[in-house]
């Protein structure tokens, strides 16, 4: 199925070097591991003593023990954690992958030895084949195996370009094998002193490798070709938008590039300008806002490499919490990226509808472009969900792996965006039974009419289906027969009564079917995650001399809605809005008598012809109800 999409062809520029280089950055340099005296390894020397022991915190998440100033605990976020497994496991398939090329097997912890073939022979045959090997065998013929925490010379180079106190360098270091070195970056002189700290804590000095430097100027550094890192990692506060210019060109022929974003905020739509300006497309605020992130960040990706003459594939695209996370391979190739333009994104031609919808009547909204192939590589997954589930010891959330990973094997590739179950039935104001025995009908009518459907990662309510939208229409029209809507209460120019005026050609068959129901939702695997703690989401922005999070937590919320009055007595409130003279009782159209929370009386204190509350809470007498059309956004169009 082909989705026509709006191309803005934007023009990157890239800053002035010399605005960059302000401050002083040590460019990071290969070293070999340092003797067992060597008390420091990176590039700038420590600028600030580290706090006593006494106010440290240390925190152990899988392989890694680090420590933290316990006045600043946004060194660490334990919600994170999930985040941190899921990068180990795919940079581990990653190499895995790499290195066979190389003849390089790796072995993971935990991991059992690949099964050997047993094959019923005689013992005058077996005794043959092992003579035979035992001449043949020698010493080159063995696999070279790279084992985690130690070097491997044809290993992997990654680079964390925003480290902070090294929690990830240090766990790639402990925990994925075939690496050849770690280097964690960050340009706080803080938090490079507490990476060499806790490099050496771990033991890792001779794979991790702290630097001090802004991000982009470093990635900048290691353009050639001989320079580039095969892994980039890119987890920053907020918005990585300033970082991808510099990722794309820094990453090797086929490496990995693995961004987060928390900036769900703009990519969700509630700032559709700021969107564009980050990342070059317009986010629309819709149920299906969370793929429709993934895919603006795959295209902004894309549209920075082609300007190299480089594209994007992706492997994995995640929308788990409150942030989306990214792993695409970067390659080289002019043929590819031309065809960017006539495959991606197609050129504009429309508009492609009527102003107005067909079904509800409301205004179409333009958003975009977006990636509409498929955002993630199914081969890819089903490796790191094998994985996981052969060694589900290694993570402590793997269960929660192995669940969003299930799923994402069941989506349907070829379908951008879904609707959700909710916005259906809430249309047209319909009732509907339990979610899953909801689920379970819709879906199984979408089988029986002949239509593909699956659920999404990215919201448990969720449907995707190659169904176009007049089909789900007639279906929604056949549900609501057997579940009436009470017409009368419905506004003529409300969606609802125009969906329900027309009858369904299409007749649904809700009759539930067995493949209606995902393997996923069957084995009662963690699919969704519920809240992991009280208050969890994104920590505050590091600030030098932060305070505690407790004390910023505090102070947040002391300072929360300072600008309202106090509450306010009920007694007294409502013997203050007696002194004002109700307006309605003047015009003589207030049937509310003395039920009416403000004075009839002409003589009441302070009542005058322009008197009026100052009060910000509206208590005045609510107005009878009446019906209006339905607010809000509709996805008119197949998603």
């Amino acid at each position: 199925m082909i989705h026509a999409r709006t191309v803005l062809w934007l023009s990157l520029t890239l800053r002035s070097t010399r605005s960059l280089c302000r401050a002083h950055f040590g460019e990071w340099q290969p070293q070999r591991p340092p003797n067992p005296g060597a008390m420091e390894n990176g590039t700038l020397p420590c600028r600030e003593e580290r706090p006593p022991s006494a106010q440290e915190t240390t925190i152990t998440e899988g392989a890694a023990k680090i420590v933290f100033p316990s006045s600043n605990e946004v060194f660490y976020n334990p919600v994170q954690e999930f985040n941190r497994d899921l990068t180990c496991a795919v940079i581990t398939e990653f190499a895995r992958i790499q290195l066979g090329t190389k003849g390089i097997q790796i072995k993971v912890p935990g991991e059992k030895d690949l099964p050997k073939v047993v094959v019923n022979l005689s013992e005058q045959e077996e005794e043959k084949v092992e003579s035979k090997d035992g001449e043949n065998l020698t010493p080159g013929d063995q696999p070279q195996i790279a084992v985690v925490g130690e070097i491997c010379e044809e290993g992997l180079r990654v680079l964390e370009g925003l480290a902070a106190s090294g929690l990830r360098s240090i766990r790639f270091a402990r925990e994925v094998p075939g690496l050849r070195s770690v280097v964690a970056n960050d340009a706080s002189a803080r938090a490079v002193d507490l990476m060499r700290h806790n490099v050496q804590l771990n033991g890792v000095a001779h794979l991790v490798q702290p630097s001090q430097a802004d991000a982009r100027m470093l990635m900048y550094q290691h353009q050639k070709v001989s320079e580039r890192f095969d892994v980039i990692d890119l987890d920053p506060y907020g918005s990585p938008a300033p970082f991808l210019d510099a990722a794309v060109q820094a990453v090797s022929e086929g490496g990995l590039l693995c961004v987060t974003c928390t900036d769900m905020a703009v990519l969700a739509g509630n700032s559709g300008e700021t969107c564009y300006s980050k990342y070059g497309a317009m986010a629309l605020k819709s149920r299906a806002c969370h793929e429709m992130a993934l895919r603006i960040v795959l295209h902004s990706l894309d549209l920075r490499a082609n300007c190299y003459q480089r594209f994007v594939v992706p492997l994995l695209s995640i929308s788990a919490d409150f942030y989306v996370r990214v792993f695409v391979r970067i390659f080289t190739g002019q043929a590819k990226v031309k065809a960017s333009a006539r495959v991606k994104f197609s050129a504009a031609c429309g508009p492609p509808v009527s102003p107005e919808c067909e079904h509800c009547g409301q205004r179409h909204q333009l958003g975009g472009p977006l990636w509409a192939e498929p955002i993630h590589n199914l081969d890819f997954v089903g490796r790191v969900l094998e994985a996981v589930s052969a060694n589900p010891g290694r993570f402590h959330t793997s269960e929660r792996i192995r669940g969003v990973l299930s799923v994402i094997t069941e989506e349907l590739p070829d379908v951008p965006l879904y609707y959700t179950l909710d916005q259906l039935s809430s249309t047209i104001h319909c009732n509907t039974p339990s979610l899953l025995q909801w689920a379970q009908a819709l879906g199984s009518a979408l089988l029986h009419a002949g239509f593909r459907v699956s659920l999404s990662h990215a919201c448990k309510n969720a449907v995707k289906t190659d169904a176009p939208s007049s089909a789900l229409w007639d279906i929604m029209r056949c549900w609501e027969k057997e579940c009436p809507v009470k017409r009368e209460r419905l506004s003529e120019t409300s969606p609802a009564f125009r969906i329900l005026s027309v009858e369904p050609r299409l007749q649904a068959n809700f009759t539930i079917r067995e493949d209606a129901n995902p393997s996923s939702r069957q084995r009662g695997l963690k699919r969704f995650q519920a809240n992991p703690e009280a208050n969890w989401g994104p920590r505050p922005r590091a600030r030098p001399g932060a305070k505690a999070a407790s004390e910023a937590l505090e102070r947040r919320r002391l300072l929360q809605n300072k600008r309202k009055e106090p509450a306010e007595d009920p007694a007294q409130r409502s013997a203050r809005l007696k002194t004002f003279l109700c307006k309605r009782f003047k015009e003589g159209t207030c049937q509310r008598g003395d039920q009416c929370c403000y004075s009839h009386s002409p003589s009441s204190p302070g009542a005058s012809a322009d008197a009026t509350p100052t009060d910000f809470t509206k208590a005045q007498c609510p107005p009878v109800a009446s019906a209006s059309p339905l607010p809000g956004f509709f996805w008119p169009s197949s998603p």
